[in-house]
């Protein structure tokens, strides 16, 4: 795998990826002790998909669940769609 790379002085470019592992490893990893990679493996897809995505409020969501956000977004696009045509 290539790591993506913007240009020089441009730090945003990972800043979503950067802010989810940060999360991942004070939330859930720093405390935990994995036996296997299949055992982390396991635990990092239950903390991304039963907190981090279904539980855990997001600032740049405006303090929304991602699945929730995510929904209400389609649901204006639906709506937008229907209307427009």
């Amino acid at each position: 795998m290539t790591g993506s790379m913007s240009r020089k002085g441009n730090c945003w470019d990972n800043a979503a990826a950067e802010s989810f592992f940060k999360s991942l490893k004070t939330e859930r990893a720093d405390d935990s002790s994995y036996h296997t990679k299949e055992e982390a493996r396991i635990d990092v897809i239950e903390y991304t998909e039963m907190f981090y995505n279904s539980q855990r409020l997001h600032s740049t969501l405006g303090y929304n669940i991602p699945n929730k956000f995510e929904s209400e977004h389609n649901s204006i696009i639906s709506q937008f769609c229907v209307s427009f045509y």
